[in-house]
C-alpha cells in the first residue's frame, strides 16, 4: 500500500512538474550554424525546449488534440529560428487554396506563431507555413480579441526565410525570422508567445495555450512567456530601399482622349529607429497592382465601405484607423488620394507626391504614429495641392486596456490651383478625439468609449461624434450593446461616417449550445435589434429586430437563418429598384417583414461553395435575393471561383421592377510559390459596367516583384426593360491599359 502511494504521489509530481514547465517556454542560443531545411539534424534542436500537448481549440476545448505538435525555438544575433513537426494519425493529404502567399481559412493546413515581443497581450506578429512551404504574415491588434478586419491584417509584409517538408506520418516546417524585422524592447528577458495549427483532415484547431472556443484563436489574452537565457541585445539596423519603375499604357474611350504612354518612377523607404519604431518613406508611389475591389450591387441608401488594399496604408493601420466604431471612423485612409468632383459625384485619383509614416512603442505601453501625405492639385476640379496630416497615440494600462488620441489635419496651402503659398488657408477639415478600450484580462468583458470632434470654416455647431460599446462573452452567452450619437455637423472629411444627426442603439445577444454527440459542434438563438432616430426629437428613422439561429458544424459548415421585421422612414426620395429612376417620395414611411439565410459548405472539399438568400417584403413591393459563390481548388496550383448576385425587385404599378445581376468570375493560378497569374471579370447590372482585370506576378527574390496588369472596362447596356444583364449589350469600351511594374527590395 505504500509503495503505491509512493507512486502515486510520483506521478502526480511528475505531471504537475511538467503542467508547470508548459507554462513557459525557454529558449536558448544556438551554439552552431541552423540550416533552414525543414531537417532536425543540427545539435541545437535535440537540446531545445519542446512545446508540446496542444490542446484542441476546434470543435472542442476541453481535451488535448488528436494529431499532436511539437514546437521548439533558438536564436542567434540575427534570427529566431523556430521547428515545428506537426504528427498525422495516419496517411492523408493536405488543403491549401494555391501557392499564394498570405493565404487564409480555416479549412487549410497550417502551422502558424505568434509573437507579442512587448508582452502586452495587446498587439502581436504572425508567421505561419503550410506543408507546401506557402509563407503568411501579419499583425495582430486590439488584443487579437474582435471581430474585426483590423484585428488581424495580412497586409505586413517582410523578408524572412522557411522550409517545409511532408514526411511519413508528419510534415515539419522551419522558419528563420530576421529580428531586425520585430519590434521589441532591448534588454528584455521575455516575451508572450503562442502556436496553433489548423488541420484540415481531421477539422481540428489546436493551440498551445488552452483557448477557450468561445474566443478567437488569435486572442492575446492566452499566451504563455517565451524566456530567454540572456536579456536579447538592439538588433541590426534595418534600412530597406524599395525603388519601382513603371510604364503605362492607357486610353479613355469616354473622354475620347488619345492613347496616353507614361513611364514614371518612385522609392519607398523602411527605416528602423532601434528595435522599436520604424519610419517609412514614400516618393511618388503608385498602387497600380494592387487587387481591385470585388463589386457588389448596392441597394443601401448610404455609402458602401470597401476596404484599404495599398501597402503604405496596412502597416500598423490599427494604431489610426480603428477610432471610433464601424460606420463611424474618423479617418479612413482611402480618402487620401481620392478627390469627389462636387458636381458630379464622381471620385476622381489624385497624385501622392509623397509621405511618410513614423509608427511604434517609445515603451512597453505607448505606442505612436504620425502620418503624412502632399497630393497634387486637381485642376478638373480646381483643387489646390492638400497635405494630409495624423498623429495618434495610445496609452497602455491595467492588462489589457488602453486610451488612445487623435489629430487629423486635412488642408491646401493655397486658396485656389496655383495661388500663393499660405499657412492660414480657408481651406481646412480637422478632426480630434478620444478613445478607451477596456477588456478583461480573460476578454469576458471588451469594451470601447469615445468623443471625436471636427472642425472646418462651414459648421460651428453639433459637430462632435460620441458612443461605445460593451461586448460580454462567456461560454453560453454572448452579448453586444452599441450605443453612439452623432451631430448633425460632424464632418471629418479624412473618416468614413454612414450617418449624420442620429443616436442610434444596437443590442444583441446570443446563447451558445455545445452539443456532446453529431455533427453539429456549436448552435443557439439569439435575438438583435437596431433604432435610429433623430439626434434631436428622437423621431423613428430606422428600426429592425430580429430572430436569429446559427449553426456550426464539426466539418467547418456553417448555416445561419434570421426573421426580421424593419421599419424605415425616408428623408430623402429614394429609387428602392435600384435603378435611380423612380424614386419613393421624402418624409414617407415603410414597414415590412422578411427572411434571410446563409449556408457556407465545408470548405476542405475541392468543390465549396457559399449560398445566401432573402425573401420577404421590401418598401411598397417584394425582394427575392439569391447570392454566392463556388469555388473549385486545383491544388495545389489555384482555384477557380464564381460569385454572383440577383435581386429580383417587384414594385407596385407607377414604380420601377427591377432585375439586378451581379456575376463575377475569378481564376487564380500559382504555378509556382513565385509566379502568379489572376483574372478577375466582373458584370455588374447596376452600373451597367464589363470589368477585367489580369495580373500577373513573379516575385523573382523576396518582396521584389515584377507585375504586368491589364484592365479593361466596357458599357454593357441593358437589354432588358427592367434592368437586368441576362442579355447585355456589350459594345462600347470605357477605359483600357496596361502596366508593367518592377520593384525591388534591397536590405542595407
Amino acid at each position: 500500500m505504500k509503495q503505491h502511494v509512493i507512486i502515486l504521489a510520483s506521478a502526480v509530481l511528475f505531471s504537475y512538474s511538467f503542467c508547470q514547465a508548459q507554462e513557459a517556454l525557454n529558449i536558448k542560443k544556438a551554439s552552431g550554424k541552423i540550416a533552414v531545411d525543414a531537417i532536425m539534424d543540427e545539435a541545437d534542436w535535440k537540446i531545445a525546449d519542446v512545446a508540446q500537448n496542444f490542446w484542441q481549440y476546434f470543435p472542442s476545448d476541453s481535451v488535448h488534440a488528436q494529431a499532436d505538435t511539437e514546437v521548439r525555438l533558438i536564436y542567434d544575433q540575427n534570427y529566431l529560428y523556430v521547428l515545428a513537426k506537426m504528427y498525422n494519425l495516419g496517411e492523408r493529404s493536405y488543403v491549401t487554396p494555391s501557392l499564394r502567399r498570405d493565404f487564409r481559412g480555416e479549412a487549410n493546413d497550417v502551422f502558424s506563431i505568434v509573437l507579442d515581443t512587448y508582452a502586452d497581450k495587446n498587439n502581436a506578429f504572425l508567421f505561419g507555413v503550410n506543408p507546401f512551404g506557402v509563407q503568411r504574415e501579419g499583425l495582430i491588434a486590439n488584443g487579437g480579441s474582435l471581430a474585426s478586419p483590423s484585428t488581424f491584417s495580412t497586409g505586413w509584409d517582410n523578408v524572412w526565410y522557411s522550409e517545409a517538408k511532408i514526411y511519413d506520418g508528419f510534415w515539419m516546417v522551419e522558419m528563420a525570422i530576421p529580428l531586425k524585422t520585430l519590434r521589441y524592447k532591448k534588454g528584455s528577458p521575455a516575451w508572450n508567445i503562442n502556436f496553433y495549427r489548423f488541420d484540415s483532415e481531421y477539422a481540428e484547431q489546436s493551440t498551445w495555450t488552452r483557448i477557450p472556443r468561445n474566443q478567437f484563436i488569435i486572442n492575446l489574452a492566452f499566451t504563455k512567456e517565451l524566456i530567454w537565457d540572456q536579456p536579447l541585445n538592439q538588433s541590426k539596423k534595418n534600412i530597406s530601399l524599395i525603388p519601382y519603375g513603371i510604364y503605362r499604357n492607357s486610353k479613355d474611350f469616354e473622354q475620347d482622349t488619345p492613347t496616353s504612354n507614361e513611364f514614371d518612377f518612385g522609392l519607398d523607404t523602411k527605416i528602423g529607429l532601434g528595435p522599436a519604431m520604424t519610419l517609412d518613406l514614400t516618393v511618388n508611389p503608385d498602387f497600380s497592382q494592387v487587387e481591385v475591389d470585388q463589386q457588389v450591387t448596392n441597394l443601401d441608401r448610404f455609402e458602401i465601405f470597401f476596404p484599404e488594399r495599398r501597402q503604405f496604408f496596412l502597416e500598423n493601420a490599427d494604431l489610426f484607423a480603428n477610432f471610433g466604431i464601424d460606420g463611424t471612423r474618423p479617418f479612413f485612409s482611402r480618402r487620401i488620394g481620392v478627390s469627389v468632383d462636387t458636381s458630379t459625384g464622381q471620385n476622381l485619383q489624385n497624385r501622392i507626391y509623397g509621405g511618410f509614416r513614423l509608427n511604434g512603442k517609445l515603451n512597453k505601453n505607448l505606442r505612436i504614429g504620425l502620418l503624412d501625405t502632399q497630393l497634387e492639385e486637381n485642376k478638373t476640379i480646381q483643387l489646390p495641392s492638400t497635405n494630409y496630416f495624423v498623429a495618434a497615440m495610445q496609452q497602455r494600462f491595467l492588462s489589457r486596456s488602453n486610451v488612445g488620441v487623435f489629430f487629423i489635419n486635412k488642408q491646401a496651402f493655397t486658396d485656389s490651383v496655383g495661388g500663393d503659398f499660405d499657412l492660414s488657408p480657408s481651406q481646412y477639415n480637422r478632426a480630434l478625439g478620444l478613445d478607451v478600450n477596456l477588456a478583461s484580462n480573460d476578454n469576458t468583458w471588451n469594451s470601447k468609449f469615445f468623443y471625436h470632434q471636427s472642425f472646418d470654416p462651414n459648421n460651428s455647431t453639433s459637430e462632435f461624434a460620441t458612443g461605445g460599446f460593451i461586448n460580454y462573452n462567456s461560454y453560453r452567452w454572448e452579448s453586444n450593446f452599441t450605443l453612439q450619437s452623432i451631430g448633425s455637423g460632424y464632418n471629418p472629411e479624412v473618416g468614413f461616417v454612414r450617418r449624420r444627426n442620429i443616436f442610434q442603439a444596437n443590442p444583441e445577444v446570443w446563447l451558445n449550445i455545445y452539443p456532446k454527440k453529431g455533427s453539429i459542434q456549436r448552435h443557439g438563438p439569439g435575438i438583435s435589434a437596431d433604432w435610429v432616430g433623430n439626434n434631436r426629437n428622437f423621431n423613428d428613422l430606422d428600426w429592425n429586430y430580429g430572430f436569429n439561429y446559427r449553426t456550426n458544424f464539426k466539418n467547418t459548415a456553417i448555416l445561419n437563418f434570421s426573421a426580421l421585421r424593419q421599419y424605415t422612414y425616408l428623408l430623402n426620395p429614394f429609387d428602392p429598384s435600384g435603378l435611380n429612376t423612380l424614386p419613393l417620395a421624402a418624409n414617407s414611411e415603410y414597414a415590412f417583414s422578411y427572411l434571410t439565410a446563409d449556408f457556407r459548405s465545408d470548405a476542405r472539399k475541392k468543390l465549396s461553395y457559399n449560398l445566401s438568400t432573402r425573401l420577404g417584403e421590401y418598401f411598397n413591393g417584394n425582394l427575392y435575393n439569391i447570392g454566392g459563390t463556388f469555388t473549385y481548388r486545383y491544388q495545389p496550383l489555384g482555384f477557380a471561383s464564381l460569385n454572383f448576385m440577383y435581386n429580383r425587385i417587384r414594385l407596385p404599378d407607377g414604380f420601377n421592377d427591377s432585375d439586378l445581376l451581379l456575376i463575377g468570375t475569378r481564376f487564380d493560378f500559382t504555378f509556382t510559390k513565385n509566379f502568379f497569374l489572376t483574372t478577375f471579370v466582373q458584370l455588374n447590372s447596376q452600373i451597367e459596367n464589363l470589368n477585367i482585370n489580369t495580373r500577373l506576378q513573379w516575385r523573382f527574390k523576396p518582396v521584389s516583384d515584377l507585375f504586368l496588369v491589364y484592365t479593361d472596362n466596357y458599357f454593357a447596356e441593358s437589354l432588358s426593360p427592367r434592368g437586368g444583364l441576362l442579355f447585355p449589350d456589350i459594345r462600347i469600351p470605357r477605359q483600357r491599359a496596361i502596366v508593367l511594374k518592377l520593384n525591388y527590395w534591397l536590405n542595407l
